[in-house]
């Protein structure tokens, strides 16, 4: 009977076995339809939650520790001063004047050096509003997480996507670049010898650069191994790059002639408005000190060491820069500069065959140092983007073993090696740096609202009124010197009265604000870096950025309004969604008991953190 019992049994088993499946897939469907049932019901709350999330901001506690443990893992503090130093010059060095200087030298004559040196005093000033914060919020989410707690959540994410849009374009330029000076190292004299033309598709985009894939893989490659092992081979090229630009310099000076930069029709052939539109393209070679506010989580002592990394590195890539297109416009005439590999075509020209290939090779060398900077920057931003939910998790994960962020690169890695596979640096060019601009715009307004509101304790109304003058005093200036006289049907001197009008009305507003609203640097803790002369530097930052900006061409602001709109919607469709959802997950977790988990897994976090929290305890 037991086995009579076993055998009838069996078909038994043989039909639970045969309905699993379906059983399986009517599970499926149930959690599918739990999900559009759930996204559709998060659809119809975006009004309210927008509302409510569009302007939440974090504290810096819960930045450095509840927010940061997202990641998993921590990132790594092994980087000192040095590292932190030759990461900002590396960053800036390489992809600034080996990428734009031909280009500029073209359209603004020999007077390119002084478009280096206005867009360098607009750096500067940008650089210490973000040494600043990175002293307080020493994180690596750079000018995202310095605006998503001064000026909510949208604000935070707007510059975060933006400043990531800025990374990508000018990393894929940067990678062509090289391949253009390497085909001059081994000896070729057309630019594009390296690259694959492809018949039917559209122009500017037909020029397959696979050496420039090869290299942004390789480099994503390296960064997913270590911080600091990718940190010490960025301070040799940079050291090696230093020694490097001190021969173009000596050489320019030596064998430059005085009279190319005089003849044949002076310093500013095309005018001072050719000077300043050639500062607006160029600043986005000062991108790289930003790249170093992102190491604040991997940086030993950050309160002491980012502004030295961070302000040091553009005063010493502000100077190179000016001597390099100095040195340039002194060899060669600039009706006689190339757009493309101008350094080495310059050496030819003169007659040093061997410096041209020389100077390919070590032009490379810069721009790959720049590249390995600038990539390590980006996937940071993503990564703390990533942590806020306002992009999928899976992007803010801290590889445990390496401390990377290991997703993140990979993914910003194949963006801009698909960028720089197909569209040609022209194009790169005339799209860049309006994101740049946008976001130290917005770093500087933060850092006055967060000095006199936050920490001041002024009534916001005042100082939103104020950053509200200024900014407009700022476009109407700006516009101004941007209109011909004849528009308006005005005497060329009425119109330099306008502008002395409009420079008046700015200077006038800093200095009523400076003398009736109070300074709250004394609320600072002994030995904590300010900015010094408020509002000064964070005004006059405002004031360049706006002018800066309107002086670029309209396909910049194209690009900026279509990737506005569609970073908008991302937000509205998914970001404020994950974000309240995550907001509420924390709650929950911290209501049900769970926060010794939770803090358990951010020991070390508060350990790194003590002085930091301690700075901001007395603030």
């Amino acid at each position: 009977m037991a086995s009579t019992n076993i055998q009838n049994t069996a078909p038994a088993s043989t039909n639970i076995q045969n309905t699993a499946p379906i059983n399986n897939n009517m599970t499926n469907n149930n959690n599918n339809n739990i999900f559009f049932s759930n996204y559709l019901n998060s659809l119809f709350q975006t009004p309210h939650r927008l509302r409510k999330r569009m302007l939440a901001t974090w504290t810096p506690e819960q930045e450095l520790n509840q927010v940061r443990q997202r990641s998993g893992a921590d990132m790594k503090r092994k980087l000192k001063w040095h590292d932190l130093l030759a990461l900002g010059l590396g960053g800036m060095l390489g992809v600034g004047v080996f990428v734009a200087t031909g280009e500029v030298a073209v359209h603004s004559g020999p007077s390119v050096f002084i478009s280096y040196f206005i867009a360098g005093i607009a750096a500067l000033l940008s650089s210490l509003c973000y040494a600043e914060f990175s002293v307080q919020i020493p994180v690596a989410g750079g000018a995202f997480s310095y605006l998503r707690l001064t000026f909510g959540e949208f604000v935070g994410y707007f510059a975060g996507a933006n400043i990531l849009m800025e990374y990508v374009l000018s990393n894929a330029g940067a990678a062509r670049s090289f391949t253009e000076y390497m085909s001059f190292t081994f000896g070729e004299n057309n630019p594009k010898a390296w690259r694959v033309h492809v018949e039917g598709l559209m122009t500017n985009y037909d020029e397959l650069d696979f050496p420039a894939v090869a290299l942004i893989l390789l480099l994503t490659f390296c960064l997913c191994h270590s911080t600091k092992e990718s940190s010490m081979l960025n301070l040799v090229m940079t050291v090696f790059h230093l020694v490097f630009f001190g021969f173009i310099i000596i050489a320019g000076l030596y064998k430059g002639s005085t009279d190319n930069l005089i003849k044949p029709n002076g310093l500013a052939p095309f005018g001072v408005k050719s000077i300043i539109d050639g500062a607006a393209i160029v600043y986005f070679g000062y991108i790289g000190y930003d790249s170093a506010s992102t190491m604040a989580e991997e940086i030993q002592n950050p309160s002491k060491i980012l502004p030295i990394g961070i302000v040091g590195s553009v005063l010493i890539s502000s100077v190179i820069y000016c001597l390099m297109a100095l040195s340039l416009c002194l060899m060669v005439p600039y009706y006689k500069i190339q757009k493309k590999a101008s350094f080495s075509v310059a050496f030819q020209s003169i007659g040093w065959n061997w410096a041209g290939n020389v100077v390919g090779a070590g032009a490379s060398l810069g721009i790959v140092a720049s590249l390995l900077v600038a990539m390590l920057g980006q996937a940071r931003y993503l990564c703390v983007i990533g942590r806020a939910r306002l992009v999928p998790s899976w992007l803010a994960k801290v590889h445990p073993s390496t401390g990377t962020p290991l997703n993140a690169t990979l993914f910003l890695g194949l963006c801009t090696a698909s960028i720089a596979l197909f569209v040609d640096l022209d194009i790169i060019l005339q799209m860049i740096s309006i994101g740049t601009l946008v976001v130290f715009f917005l770093v500087a307004n933060a850092l006055i609202y967060r000095r006199y509101v936050v920490i001041g304790n002024n009534p916001p109304s005042k100082i939103l009124l104020f950053l509200f003058l200024l900014s407009s005093a700022a476009l109407g200036f700006s516009l101004w010197w941007h209109s011909k006289p004849h528009w308006w049907g005005l005497h060329s001197k009425l119109h330099y009265w306008g502008l002395l009008l409009f420079c008046g009305a700015t200077l006038s507003i800093i200095v009523l604000f400076h003398y009736l609203v109070p300074n709250c640097r004394a609320n600072y803790p002994s030995g904590t870096w300010s900015v010094p002369y408020m509002p000064w530097p964070p005004a006059l930052s405002i004031f360049l950025n706006i002018f800066l900006m309107t002086t670029l061409t309209s396909l910049s602001f194209q690009r900026f309004a279509i990737w506005t709109v569609l970073i908008s919607l991302f937000y509205m469709l998914y970001g404020v969604h994950q974000t309240y959802q995550a907001e509420e997950t924390d709650q929950i977790m911290l209501g049900n008991g769970d926060h010794d988990q939770v803090n358990s897994a951010g020991q070390q976090s508060k350990l790194d953190n003590i002085q930091v929290l301690s700075v901001i305890s007395h603030v």
